[in-house]
Order: C-alpha cells, then structure tokens, then sequence
C-alpha cells in the first residue's frame, strides 16, 4: 500500500488549554493549569495563549483551505461547569456549539476530547485522580457534554494521555502538582482514571447515540540499548509501566497476570502498592467490549538501560540540546542511542518506533476496532521571514512517520486517521511559546495565523493521499 484510502481522516490537534486563552472570560471557572502558570516563578501563562476562543472561525476556515478534514479539540470542564461540580455555564455551551457547527460548515469532522489535563481547580485541589471522587464528577460532565454536544459530534474520547498526567505530575513534576518520583500516586491516578474511562464509555454506550468512543493514549517504543538481560528488563519495566498497564485495563478489561506482577514489583521498590476497589474490575470489564477506538499519541521512542540507583531526572524544557536526565529506581534509565537523531528537546526521531508499536498493539489486544494516530509533530524552532516559514525538518519528520503508518497497514494494522501536533501553534505545557508544532505560525503579539511550508505540502498529501518530498512544493 502506497496510498492512503479516500476517507482517512488528514487532520490536526488542539487542546482547550493550549489554544483557547479567554481564561477569565464568559464565566468560565480556574482549572490547575491557570494557578500553575501564574506562580510567581512562571514564565509563561495560557490567558491569551492562540485565541482560538475568538479565532475558531478562522481556523477552520484556514482547515477547510488547507484540505484538513478532522480536528481534535477538548472541552474545558471549568468552562461547562465553573467549579468542576455545580451549575453549568450556559455560555460555555454555547462556545462550544458554535465551535462544532463551524466545524461542519467547513467540512471539519470534530474529534472531541472530554479531558486533556485541565482538571477544574476545586477538585485538583482535593487531589485530582488520587480522590475517587473526581470520577463521579467527571461522569457527571461526560453526560452534559454527551446531552449538549451528542447530536452533532460522533467521535469522542475520554482521556488525552493518562500517562502524562501521571508521569509529568507524580515523577518528573514539570505538570501540577509538581511532585517528583512518586511512582505510587502516577501508579494509582492512572487506575483511577482508567475506571473514569470505563464509566464514561459505559454512560456513552447506554445513551444510544450514533457515535463512536475511545481513549487517547500516549505510546512509545521503549527498546534496549544492548543485549544484556539487565537493558532488556528495563525496556520491560518502562513499557508496561507507561504502555501495557493502562492498555490492558482498556482492550483487556482487566490487568494481565504479568502485567499486575510487574507493577507491584516496581511499587515495592518504591514503597507503594495499588488499591483497587469493590467494582473497578467489573466496570473495566464492561467497558472493554465497547470501546470503538484507539487513539495513538507518538513522538518518539526510548532507548533503555539498567538502573539501581535512586531515581534522577531532570527535564529539558528549554531547547538545550543534550541536557535531559531520566532514571527511574526499580525501572531503569533512558539513554541516547548515538544512531538516532533527536530534537533540540531530546526527543527521539524513530519512526520505526510508530511502526513497531502499531503491530504490536494489533497482535496483543486482537480485540481493538480501529486506531487513529491523534498527535505527531516535530517541535521546532521556527524561523519567520517575510511571512514565510521554510519547515522543511518538520515535512520530513512528518512524511516518515505517515510512511510508517503506511508500513504498518500493509501489515494489516486498521489505522484510520492522522493528526499533526498542532494545528496551529500553541502553547507548550512546559516550553511556553518557544518550541512550535503548528502547520500555521502564530504570531501571538497579534494572534495572525501564516501557513507554514508544512501546511502546503501537508495540503498536497490531503489531495492525492500519497506521500511527497518537500521539494516537490513550490512556496
């Protein structure tokens, strides 16, 4: 297979977040983003970030230009329900709906994502995922958004990458609540929203409507570095941990017995056990029969060796190249493989790595549906000249991991859709406004959007539904 079918889905992500701004605007209500952005010590905050709460028009119309046929957006759940758990904001709907029906004037199929890391404040203070109340609550907003938005919007996910709140949250501590090496609260958060998950797909599934739901998980190749036996348990450990834990919970409905084995070994080292409660299990159960998707976050793969130290991490978010540090007590370390290129963040280029994790998902969950490729793209550091920005490395990047994708069809991986990190550019959770991922450049002194050479070569590849060099566009 060389081409793409007619109705693979060519489209680009958001996140309420990362795009909207408006923070204070039309009722809507803090969520733990807002407080932690705003520390004295920050250098950046989300309160104008793309305006894509005033500019959403625009950007789907620059969509629909631009041969880009789906969007991933989220729905903010503080700017539904101001206080994460009391009455709902009438003019956050309305935002909302008049998103979506911009959408479908511009031929946008809309994929929306019910929770992409912005918990409302009040609940985060009482301890976001680690308190089983927030599940409850997060129910609650499912079905509110489900009633307001149901009759229009067919794909639906639950969660943006469980996996990052966990990690960023409990163990590197670049996302609120800025804890580091808490391996047990990622652990049991990532439980916890595995059976919001469950529930909510379940609630979905019982309302009858005509759409399809699924979750979004963040996967990446974890490979060892060498042969020896310690390299190959590390890669182990790191895969089940951020991979195979959450997606047997999901396709298998339950934790493998090798699976539950090696996370409570690496809880023991870290001082911690999982508690799961009366009922998780059943709900997981229930919920894996009927989940009609996955969605597939990748950026890169890692390269893994054998630790016996304590854990050690330190996260490059400001570009400097060769600068990040990240061991793991009763894991191991991740490490540079002098043979793959990596960003000036020290991401990985692998492609390879999409490839292989798109097999094995087919061969170890048989049970999946179908998958679309939710987030990929290529933080850059953009050079903007005479309203023009040559991204030729982030063409290439993004033509090597569709030809992946490609690869992986061929061995009869169903994959429906891909969506480039981002749409436009937007804030980075950790890097502010200096890395961009956009197929449009931002300029956010005064929110104007200019397509980059990625957006036309981007816009060919939507046309002819086959892969092209960058030199083959005139810009």
């Amino acid at each position: 297979m060389s081409r793409f079918e007619e109705d693979f889905i060519f489209g680009g992500a958001t996140a309420a977040f990362q795009v909207e701004g408006a923070t204070k605007e039309d009722g809507r209500g803090p969520c733990c983003w807002d407080v932690h952005l705003n520390r004295p010590e920050s250098k950046f905050n989300g309160d104008k970030a793309s305006d894509f709460y005033h500019k959403y028009a625009d950007d789907l119309k620059l969509s629909n230009e631009f041969g880009i046929n789906g969007i991933r957006i989220s729905i903010s759940w503080s700017r539904i329900i101001p206080d994460g758990v009391g009455t709902v904001n009438e003019k956050g709907v309305e935002f909302y709906n008049n998103v979506i029906d911009e959408c479908i004037k511009n031929n946008v199929e809309p994929f929306v994502t019910l929770h992409h890391f912005d918990t409302p404040l009040s609940l985060f203070e009482k301890g976001d995922w680690l308190n089983r109340e927030t599940i409850d609550e997060f129910v609650r907003f499912a079905k509110i958004c489900f009633e307001s938005f149901g009759d229009r919007v067919n794909m639906w996910a639950t969660f943006n990458e469980a996996w990052a709140v966990a990690q960023n949250g409990y163990i590197i501590g670049n996302f609120p609540p800025s804890i580091k090496y808490d391996i047990p609260k990622a652990v049991q958060s990532m439980h916890n929203m595995m059976v919001a998950h469950a529930k909510v797909v379940e609630l979905y599934k019982s309302m009858n409507l005509k759409g399809e739901i699924g979750i979004v998980h963040t996967l990446e190749g974890k490979y060892p570095i060498t042969d020896s036996d310690e390299d190959k348990e590390a890669a182990n450990l790191d895969y089940t941990l951020s991979n195979k834990f959450m997606l047997d919970a999901c396709f298998k409905g339950r934790y493998a017995e090798d699976t539950f084995e090696t996370i409570t070994s690496i809880l023991s080292q870290n001082n911690g056990e999982l508690k799961i409660y009366d009922g998780d299990i059943e709900v997981l159960q229930a919920a894996a029969s009927h989940i009609d998707f996955l969605g597939m976050n990748y950026y890169s793969s890692h390269f893994l060796k054998g630790y016996k130290g304590e854990s050690n991490i330190y996260h490059n978010g400001s570009g400097e190249k060769g600068t990040s540090i990240f061991a793991l007590k009763g894991i191991g370390e991740r490490v540079n493989n002098p043979e793959v290129e990596t960003t000036d963040w020290d991401w990985p280029i692998y492609p390879q790595g999409l490839r292989d994790m798109l097999v094995r998902i087919k061969n170890e969950y048989p049970n999946y549906k179908k998958i679309y490729v939710t987030e990929n793209g290529m933080g850059y550091k953009d050079d903007f000249m005479n309203e023009k920005i040559d991204d030729t490395p982030r063409i290439d990047y993004i033509r090597r991991h569709l030809d992946a994708i490609l690869q992986a069809k061929n061995e009869g991986v169903i994959v429906k859709g891909y969506f480039v990190w981002s749409l436009m550019d937007v804030l980075s959770w950790s890097n502010g406004y200096n890395k961009r991922y956009g197929l449009f450049y931002v300029d956010f002194d005064n929110q104007n959007r200019y397509p980059k050479k990625s957006a036309y070569w981007f816009k060919k590849v939507a046309e002819i539904k086959q892969l092209i060099e960058a030199s083959d566009i005139d810009y």
